[in-house]
């Protein structure tokens, strides 16, 4: 039986995977050596890919008629790497990423952009470099739920997602994707007493809602536009990007493509907040903080999303002494790893995901079906999530409970 592992790539069922081949390799920095840690890899023009671990490992399996393909290899502040597939089968291979030169910060101030205005015409321009007519997605979404310091469930669940374009909605906080979910599995972990402290809502939903240029989600007042900053222009897949951010009641960071002013990736930190936000019993909770990344690339002169993570921490308190009882964290990633520019159908009223949670979509667990998926390579950190996960049993018994 193989061994489950937590991060899964979707290279799509219609694929064929008789005659599959592997390239096994490690990316890291040219000088340093150090491991370049989730580093994208893919085949030129083609949906296919995954991304190295936490070690820079990765294992890229891919059918055999692909072999005269190339790939790419591509991390923030890098110059691509770039080799043809047949040369990179047979062993596994240390895969040197140069950094890319970054543009000094006296050439910098002499350009008269500053900050506010390279963001809002990035914004102005959403519509010029986002899709504007319907496309589909595949995607692999995950969650890890951590209550003390223990992880305590997994989920992971096989996705199509459309959208009819990236035109503003006129609610930001209503999901105008639709998601079909296609496969899921779980730990046992679900039904431990602790879930009940997290949202029992369709978190894959409340996910996509935080795609902040999808829902123009940016604070573009004072005195946020006041206090951002331009920071060295760098890299990001070969494209020389603007670099903004805010320091201030959190933390934002964007880059910004210096031709289109598409932007290609997008960071956000928040940190404390007063007030609390529910009870259960005889505890209250209070936000304690959240991150997340947003990364878009580009197909056929558009950008979609190719990664989203977010991790969120809530504090749990005494009612009556106001002590800390317990944190709740919640780590959830998608990755697409497929899109559709030309979808010939769209996800009807009937198959929609319901919008309750994932651990309550009956859906029994497919063994052949995930067997099947690409995955990325066990890390120090996989194996401490496995640790906590299989103290009652083995991951695949408990996906088949």
């Amino acid at each position: 039986m193989k061994r489950p592992l937590l991060v899964v790539l979707l290279f799509g069922p219609l694929l064929s995977w008789a005659q599959t081949i592997t390239i096994s390799a490690t990316v890291v920095d040219r000088e340093t050596s150090e491991p370049l840690s989730y580093a994208s890899v893919g085949l030129r023009g083609a949906a296919l890919g995954t991304i190295s671990n936490i070690r820079g490992e990765f294992d890229f399996h891919l059918p055999a008629e692909f072999r005269h393909d190339v790939v790419v290899i591509s991390m923030l502040g890098y110059k691509n790497f770039e080799a043809p597939v047949w040369s990179l089968l047979g062993g596994h291979q240390v895969l040197r990423l140069e950094k890319s030169p970054i543009v000094l910060q006296e050439v910098v101030v002499t350009d008269t952009l500053r900050a506010p205005e390279i963001l809002n015409i990035a914004l102005a321009r959403i519509e010029d470099n986002y899709p504007m007519k319907p496309f589909m997605l595949d995607g692999f979404y995950r969650d890890i739920k951590k209550v003390g310091g223990t992880h305590i469930s997994l989920l992971e669940a096989a996705v199509k997602i459309y959208d009819e374009s990236y035109e503003e909605p006129r609610n930001k906080y209503k999901l105008r994707e639709s998601v079909r979910l296609i496969e899921v599995r779980q730990s046992l972990g679900y039904e431990s007493r602790f879930t009940h402290y997290f949202d029992q809502t369709n978190l894959l939903e409340d996910l996509l809602l935080h795609n902040n240029v999808r829902y123009r989600l940016f604070d573009d007042g004072e005195p946020v536009f006041s206090q951002m900053e331009r920071e060295a222009n760098s890299y990001f897949n070969d494209r020389e990007t603007y670099v903004i951010s805010y320091h201030g009641d959190y933390f934002m960071k964007i880059y910004v493509d210096t031709e289109t002013f598409a932007i290609l990736h997008f960071e956000f930190e928040q940190g404390f907040e007063e007030g609390y936000l529910q009870k259960r019993k005889d505890l209250y909770s209070k936000f304690a903080g959240i991150k997340k990344s947003i990364t878009f690339r580009e197909f056929q002169g558009k950008m979609y999303p190719s990664f989203i993570a977010i991790h969120k921490k809530i504090n749990w308190h005494d009612l009556r002494t106001h002590d800390l009882k317990f944190a709740t964290e919640l780590n959830q990633q998608l990755l697409i790893n497929k899109v559709d520019p030309n979808p010939s159908e769209r996800i009807r009223t009937t198959e929609k995901m319901r919008n309750y949670g994932l651990q309550f979509q009956d859906q029994p667990y497919n063994k052949a079906f995930w067997d099947n998926y690409n995955v990325i390579k066990e890390s120090p950190l996989d194996q401490e999530v496995l640790r906590d996960l299989e103290k009652h049993a083995p991951l695949n018994e408990q996906f088949e409970h």
